[in-house]
């Protein structure tokens, strides 16, 4: 049972990874459901939507994972001095 354990523990990241993992994840989600936003408001919803969605989507994704892992600190500070411990 144990062996099984290890097994699906090995292809898991390490810990020092996590803001890294957090970022892709977050900009993943973030870039797709903007640019689903903003094409529909510039260009409403056409028979080339999911097209477009896409291609807003390539250029944006790589440079919302750059600014998450740019911002990400500053939000933790921001939190850290709001929340109460």
């Amino acid at each position: 049972m144990q062996e099984a354990t290890i097994k699906t523990d090995s292809k898991k990241l390490h810990a020092k990874y996590t803001p890294l993992v957090f970022a892709f994840y977050m900009s993943m989600i973030m870039a797709f459901l903007m640019s689903l936003i903003i094409v529909a408001a510039n260009g409403g919803i056409t028979d080339h939507y999911l097209n477009q969605v896409i291609h807003a989507y390539r250029i944006g994704m790589p440079g919302v994972f750059f600014f998450i892992l740019v911002v990400r600190p500053v939000v933790m500070f921001m939190v850290k001095h709001t929340i109460r411990s």
